[in-house]
């Protein structure tokens, strides 16, 4: 997954990423309970392992390991204040790349593992919402969206939509960090894309 990386990135004001090439850190994300410890501390700030795992009904144990796992890998870290049991964790709050065009199979493998979870992981939240769009206020329900299409492009092509929607997604990356930039009505939503060669059948 690779996105470019926009000026602001590079000279450190607001939203950070960090390229990986560890297939471990790849694979330390592949799990559905990570993804869910990650998203939860990245909205609602730092907790425990304890006041996690009363959240999403999990073992206090169960937590603290995966979360201890998440630290190795640089996806969370400790937060201050607390020690031992009480100790809380906050998400490292930066975006994560790899190279999907890898020649090397086992990051290649990790990496597809990683991609799958995290697919899976948004398709989950995408019906959740049409499960409760009718409970939503009109505005919202009017302002989200759904679109899908098959044109025909060069690889090149392909690439500048690429990173047209990279530099759409950044634009407010970094309220993510500073919440007293957000305005008063915002809401954490939801972007996903994806542009892929056609593989469902014989190309004309």
């Amino acid at each position: 997954m690779l996105r470019p990386v926009s000026e602001a990135e590079k000279s450190g004001d607001g939203w950070e990423s960090r390229t990986i090439t560890d297939p471990k850190v790849l694979r330390a994300l592949a799990h559905p309970l990570r993804l869910k410890l990650i998203e939860e501390l990245s909205l609602h700030g730092p907790a425990t392992a304890t006041q996690l795992a009363e959240r999403f009904g999990e073992s206090p144990a169960n937590c603290s390991w995966h979360l201890r796992q998440l630290a190795r890998y640089g996806y969370v870290v400790e937060a201050p204040g607390g020690s031992g049991r009480n100790r809380p964790w906050q998400a490292s709050n930066r975006g994560n790349e790899w190279d999907s065009a890898t020649t090397d199979e086992e990051f290649a493998e990790a990496g597809r593992a990683a991609s799958d979870v995290i697919t899976r992981w948004e398709f989950d939240a995408l019906h959740a919402y049409w499960n409760k769009i009718s409970s939503d206020p009109p505005e919202w329900r009017e302002a989200s969206f759904f679109s899908q299409t098959l044109v025909w492009l060069t690889a090149e092509e392909l690439a500048e939509i690429g990173r047209e929607v990279g530099e759409v997604f950044l634009r407010h990356m970094r309220r993510h960090n500073h919440p007293d930039e957000r305005p008063a009505t915002a809401r954490a939503v939801r972007l996903v894309a994806w542009g892929v060669p056609n593989m469902t059948g014989e190309e004309q």
